[in-house]
């Protein structure tokens, strides 16, 4: 396996080299004025260890993996294209009013409970700039009102003229009936050849979203639409880098959906948090081939915290309509919580708890951290590790950053210890137990609000941060073992490598397999099968696109369930991807009502309302070679090293520091045991023992963390 995976954060650029059984992972500040320059930097890096010419590696590889956060910057910043709208006659202000709880949507909980006062998001698409053309669809696909072509040619030109650079069609039922959508797009190019100098691209609403829901369809287009342009240059700026340096095979891009494709088949709106889903895709390998069970991700990069959930060996937990910025969508994407507690993250004072708050801004890579001598003047919980003792000055990012305590402990006295009333370090240690406790809130709210306690998860700590906080966190979560898995620094680079060439595609249904009135149970099935096939079909055509293998196709069928009218649908997978008898029914009916129960409680299940499919789902999947994680739990020896130094620690509930000693990365060496408190700087992290815990480290550079006399 020769690959290359990138994983471009708000303050680091992570790349991941998997070469004829050689593993190397690398970092680099990141680069937002020009994306290319800082996976440069960091492939430099990693070529240095490899011992290899750049040309060779690019010209060898089978693929370059791509995730990004190029997208959830772009929408955060508002940096996008002007947008213009064309919807059905009278629902031109489905948009502008959201949906009844829509001004609450991405907010933090304790402003959500106080919607009156919620403040709507800037839209992404002013009044003005949206239409309403004279057509109509009905729920069942007939049409009611035919599509009047000079209106829409009218409104078109009107938008055009406003300064529309995108164009978003979003018109009732349109995914049951697509025909007026499509001749949309045939007057428009007749009206706006592609090949005129600056062309407008035209989004059609059907072919992003395959599911009813007026709204959620209308914003995932036409984020997708705001999105395109940035995506298309700082993608296009990255596949025109690879190709000058030797790199002629198509360019790859992680999916928010566990997956990945070439970069013509990917939606701009699918690479939004591509890059923690990276994190969680490698993390479901890693449970499934380590035998871990359950597990919860925590990447703690520069800038954020992502919590993800794997349970049963390899089950992910999705979000069929997550809520990307302040917008809800209908785009399959694996679940995570992100909060804004990266390394970046700023300390200020909070006057009305008389204490320091975290986040959620960041100080990003430009300027950084304060101690990065950048021009940071506020401080960061990196700051805090520094002054801590936790941080080595001349070595931070393998020696490519030297740090400033000086300039942390300045920032620090500055803004925060005349409001606490407490000394620098005593500062450092209240950021850092707010850090730790605020993630720690984070995963037992994510784990509690599903079902699951902590202490039945092995929780995962990667990301350039992870291995730092990770004893800290367990502390305030009271939890007894961590995993700091291999490459941790670079793990969600790696996943970009290790994930699936995929496809999903979805279509609204109106199937009843059980109808209450009369006691009966589906019968006919073609209509059912012949909406499966036609799924297959559009994830296989996409595959094939792309140069794959017909024969190494493979299918995975889900439907979205209910009970009756009920709002709420659970999805259910099928072992089956063609009905064929009664069997097949009841067989789908009872795995509905296993899930419904396993999700609202035993009992709750209610099928003398009926049982009904909402939605088809089909996952189309090529499986590609992976990074081997099978030999990763607790080594029975227990060896150790020789420390190459000594130096104070501070610590959270200690008045004095600690003598603390300091190994390198020779303490990776499987079955190196070492008892904290300890510091083990590797490469590309700090792994931090605390007090009370000890550091085992296993194969590929694993290393487990367990509170001492409570191993688990």
């Amino acid at each position: 396996m020769k690959r290359i995976s990138v994983d471009i954060g708000g303050t680091f650029t992570d790349c991941f080299v998997a070469w004829d059984g050689q593993y190397v992972g690398a970092k680099a500040l990141t680069t937002t004025h020009n994306l290319a320059q800082g996976f440069n930097d960091a492939l430099d890096v990693a070529l240095q260890d490899l011992g290899i010419d750049k040309t060779t590696l690019l010209e060898s590889v089978d693929s370059v993996r791509y995730s990004t956060t190029l997208g959830t910057n772009a929408l955060i910043e508002r940096k996008g294209p002007r947008i213009g709208l064309i919807v059905t006659e009278g629902f031109n202000s489905t948009v502008p009013l959201s949906r009844g709880r829509g001004y609450g949507e991405g907010l933090p909980f304790e402003k959500q409970r106080d919607l009156p006062n919620a403040v709507r998001p800037d839209p992404i698409v002013p009044i003005p700039m949206i239409r309403g053309v004279r057509e109509r669809v009905a729920h069942n696909g007939d049409v009611l009102l035919p599509l009047d072509e000079d209106d829409l040619r009218d409104k078109l030109r009107s938008l055009v003229d406003q300064g529309a650079e995108t164009i978003v069609v979003v018109f009732t039922n349109s995914v049951v009936s697509p025909e007026h959508e499509l001749r949309t797009r045939e007057i428009f190019l007749e009206e706006y050849p592609s090949y005129l100098l600056g062309a407008i691209p035209l989004l059609l609403s059907h072919q992003v979203v395959g599911r009813k829901g007026e709204y959620t369809r209308s914003m995932s287009t036409i984020i997708d639409g705001f999105l395109h342009q940035v995506m298309y240059h700082g993608l296009g700026a990255l596949e025109l880098f690879l190709r000058a340096n030797g790199y002629n095979k198509p360019m790859l891009i992680s999916h928010n959906s566990g997956g990945m494709a070439q970069l013509n088949s990917t939606d701009a709106l699918q690479t939004v948090h591509s890059g923690p889903v990276a994190g969680i895709a490698a993390s479901e390998h890693l449970a499934i081939s380590g035998e871990l069970g359950n597990i919860v991700t925590t990447d703690m990069g520069g800038t954020s915290f992502d919590i993800g959930i794997v349970v049963d060996g390899g089950e992910k937990h999705y979000d069929f309509n997550p809520i990307i910025d302040r917008w809800l969508v209908s785009v399959p994407m694996v679940h995570l919580v992100t909060l804004g507690a990266g390394g970046g993250s700023i300390a200020s004072y909070d006057a009305i708890h008389e204490s320091v708050k975290i986040g959620p801004e960041s100080a990003g890579s430009d300027p950084g951290p304060a101690c990065y001598d950048h021009g940071g003047m506020e401080p960061t919980v990196t700051d805090a590790d520094l002054l801590l003792g936790y941080l080595d000055p001349e070595n931070y990012a393998n020696g490519h950053i030297k740090l400033n305590p000086a300039r942390s402990s300045f920032v620090i006295e500055e803004t925060l210890c005349d409001d606490l009333d407490l000394d620098v370090i005593d500062c450092c240690k209240h950021i850092k137990q707010t850090a730790n406790a605020n993630m720690a809130n984070g995963i037992a709210t994510e784990l509690r609000s599903r079902g699951y306690e902590p202490k039945d998860f092995t929780t995962l700590a990667f990301g350039g941060n992870g291995p730092l906080h990770c004893c800290g966190i367990a502390n305030a979560l009271g939890v007894s073992r961590v995993l700091a898995p291999p490459f941790s620094p670079v793990f969600s680079a790696l996943g970009a490598g290790n994930v699936n060439q995929m496809h999903i595609h979805e279509l609204s249904t109106y199937t009843v397999l059980f109808h209450t009135g009369t006691a009966s149970l589906l019968t006919n099935y073609t209509k059912l099968n012949e909406a499966i096939a036609e799924l297959e079909n559009r994830g296989r055509e996409d595959l094939l696109r792309q140069g794959v293998d017909r024969n190494d196709i493979k299918f995975r069928l889900e439907f979205d369930m209910r009970y009756g009218n009920q709002r709420v649908e659970t999805a259910v997978e099928s072992d089956i991807l063609r009905l064929r008898g009664v069997h097949d029914v009841m067989d789908l009916i009872n795995r509905f009502y296993k899930r419904y129960g396993e999700r609202f409680g035993e009992g709750s299940q209610a099928p003398e309302s009926g049982v009904r499919i909402n939605t088809i789902r089909v996952s189309s999947f090529v499986e590609l070679a992976r990074v081997d994680f099978t030999q990763i739990k607790p080594l029975a020896e227990k060896l150790s090293v020789e420390p190459i130094g000594s130096r104070d620690c501070h610590f959270v509930g200690f008045d004095r520091p600690l003598p603390t000693l300091v190994y390198d990365n020779t303490a990776l060496k499987p079955g190196t045991y070492v008892e904290g408190p300890a510091v083990v700087t590797s490469t590309n992290t700090t792994y931090l023992v605390e007090p009370g815990w000890s550091y085992h480290a296993s194969n590929r550079g694993a290393v487990w963390f367990f509170k001492l006399n409570n191993k688990q």
